[in-house]
């Protein structure tokens, strides 16, 4: 298998990094218009010493972003794009400052600035025909990867796919362990095991190579430390291993791919709007039969962390909800192929799949 891809091209890390935030991106604020947008997560909109150490100037955009309900969909970004272009012009830049969902919204305004139409076309592997504006990511919590990938996950009208190219990684990244200190348990919990299972997956079929799994076993490593082993738990040395962990998890992932349980999450979250990380939890503990070391492993951190997951949730769904669940992550060819080889079709079926969703 070979990728050329890209990476990210500056990383700034360590405690108080965040606040060097203004002068780092003080070189491109003479670029296009000259304002920046931030995008913020709203749990810091009720936070105002936290407001204090954004380094927004007057012509800038600070905008705080709903994140609890469903994951950024593709006419959410398409709104963001025409309203700042309207009333303001092309940004200098865009930075997202939160979890996943931030990371992906920040990506993926920052392509559509400079990409006409809807993102719903773009949806899929280098669609994009123009590179975007400058654009920074700063996560608030650990796990997804997002702040390295090289996608932007979108859920569309008739699909939850992401835009996916080497002009979606971010330019710059800032991580800085203090920020995710404040992080409530059960989300700490969710976030990080999306690491944990982008690395089982990702060195778990036939796309795994030795860098992926260079990263993925420390990235794995790193996770057990955090939640299985002793002196497990919130504390600050673990936000500092987690946040490293959900680094190297997102660079395993991007040279291998993910498999079974990210492909039923998408189906999940698209028809219930089910947030990314809590659907894989919901999810991964059904899957021994395909990672029978990672589940257990699992199960063992739910139990040592006092973890909520749900259970029994297919007694209330409708048959047509978990057929349209069948129809979105059937259609995710790539992540079938690493899980279960080229011929994957002629060893899943629509019952299987169906199956394995009953069993949630």
């Amino acid at each position: 298998m070979f990728k050329n891809f890209q990476s990210v091209s500056k990383c700034a890390y360590g405690r108080g990094s965040f606040d060097k935030l203004g002068e780092i991106i003080a070189p491109k604020r003479s670029e296009n218009q000259g304002y920046f947008i931030f995008l913020i997560d709203h749990y810091f909109e009720d936070k105002p010493d936290f407001h204090k150490r954004i380094p927004a100037e007057s012509n800038d955009v600070v905008e705080f972003i709903y994140t609890s309900g469903e994951e950024p969909k593709t006419s959410q970004i398409d709104e963001l794009r025409d309203r700042f272009l309207q009333s303001k012009g092309l940004p200098a830049g865009v930075i997202g400052i939160g979890g996943g969902s931030i990371m992906d919204i920040a990506k993926a305004l920052a392509l559509m600035f400079t990409n006409e139409g809807s993102s719903v076309q773009y949806q899929g592997l280098n669609l994009i025909k123009k590179p975007g504006v400058y654009h920074v990511g700063v996560p608030t919590i650990s796990g997804t990867g997002a702040e390295v990938s090289m996608t932007a996950v979108l859920t569309g009208p008739t699909k939850k796919l992401g835009l996916k190219c080497d002009w979606t990684v971010f330019d710059q990244i800032i991580l800085d362990p203090d920020l995710i200190a404040t992080v409530p348990k059960n989300q700490w919990f969710y976030t990080g095991m999306d690491t944990y299972i982008h690395c089982v997956e990702s060195m778990t079929g036939q796309y795994k190579n030795t860098f992926s799994e260079a990263y993925g076993y420390k990235a794995i490593d790193l996770c057990k430390e955090v939640f299985l082993y002793e002196g497990s738990g919130q504390n600050p040395l673990n936000d500092e291993k987690l946040m490293v962990a959900s680094y190297f998890g997102g660079l395993s992932l991007t040279y291998s791919e993910v498999g079974v349980c990210h492909a039923l999450s998408y189906g999940l979250s698209y028809v219930f709007g089910t947030r990314h990380c809590f659907a894989n939890c919901i999810i991964f503990p059904h899957l021994e039969e395909f990672y029978p070391e990672g589940v257990k492993e699992f199960k063992q951190m739910v139990e040592k962390n006092d973890i909520f997951i749900p259970k029994n949730l297919s007694q209330t769904w409708q048959e047509q909800e978990v057929e349209k669940m069948i129809d979105v992550c059937w259609a995710l060819t790539h992540m079938w192929k690493h899980a279960l080889g080229d011929d994957w079709e002629k060893k899943l079926t629509r019952e299987k799949l169906k199956e394995l969703y009953y069993r949630m």
